[in-house]
């Protein structure tokens, strides 16, 4: 796990990582970086190639979730149609800028016009300057979730008491929940799990008394269930309020930043994002 900080996240599910530390390193047999296609081109072609995470529920899971329906509305408003290039996540955030906005994968795919779901941070501003982060279109947390008839009450860790709870370890949350209270709760961690929405499964079936994980990933399969409530992960080391989601071009599409960040806010104005975070079963807060 890359960190600049230990409070800095990424949104990236799957192995959710910090950002990184240093800026991404050039690696030989890379194709050049390319100038970006201005709109004009891009209206030729007449497709938006959007950058989507692999397995990322409730944003994108099997060609549909959140951000595919983000995508089509975007290219939807530029006239165009949606070309998704979905990617598996690499170790961290710098990598993927570099393979799908900047400069494309040494296997031969990408770069994408438009990457999304990109952390809306100055530290990862300052680390790629090869590319413009922007348009921000909601806002992340790390939470927790429980079962009300086995932990009423959750104002402190210790309220856990020996319960069992199911985080994906290789993510904030599991970085968090070991760490918390100098490693407390570590021999009742249930921690094989690849994101957030699995460990949401396991206190589903009883497995576990709570889990945690980010709150688009607990809330897509546990909000407005009576039986759970979800809360903020009680712990100094959680960002308190979350961190903004947001997108990525290239550095020259300034044309393209333009006319996707008014068509964000056209679709906030509208309700139509959060329409589309309803449909996820995820409540939308602005970034």
């Amino acid at each position: 796990m890359s960190t600049t900080s230990a409070q800095t996240p990424s949104s990236r599910r799957g192995c959710l990582r910090l950002i990184a530390a240093a800026g991404a390193a050039a690696v030989v047999g890379l194709p050049r970086a390319a100038h970006s296609a201005p709109l004009s081109r891009l209206r030729d072609r007449g497709t938006l190639k959007v950058g989507l995470y692999g397995d990322m529920p409730p944003f994108h899971v099997g060609g549909k979730g959140i951000d595919v329906e983000l995508g089509e509305a975007l290219a939807e408003s530029l006239g165009l149609k949606l070309a998704p290039l979905p990617f598996p996540a690499d170790d961290n955030m710098n990598d993927d800028l570099r393979n799908m906005v900047w400069r494309g994968h040494y296997l031969g795919y990408g770069p994408a016009d438009v990457l999304l779901h990109v952390p809306v941070e100055r530290p990862l501003m300052d680390d790629n300057p090869q590319v413009t982060i922007f348009a921000p279109y909601c806002r992340e947390r790390v939470m927790i979730a429980r079962r009300l008839d086995r932990v009423p009450h959750l104002e402190t860790l210790s309220q856990l008491g020996d319960r069992a709870v199911a985080v994906a370890g290789l993510s904030l949350a599991g970085w968090l929940m070991l760490g918390a209270d100098d490693g407390a709760y570590r021999n009742q961690l249930s921690t094989h799990w690849k994101d957030g929405t699995e460990a949401a499964r396991a206190l589903k079936r009883g497995d576990v008394a709570a889990a945690a994980g980010l709150a688009s990933e607990l809330e897509s399969e546990l909000r407005g269930d009576p039986l759970y409530a979800i809360s903020p992960l009680p712990s100094p080391r959680a960002p308190r309020e979350g961190w903004a989601v947001g997108m990525a071009v290239k550095r020259d599409a300034g044309e393209l930043a333009e006319a996707l960040a008014k068509s964000v806010a056209d679709l906030i104005a509208s309700g139509r994002l959060q329409q589309m975070f309803a449909r996820g079963n995820m409540s939308w807060h602005a970034a």
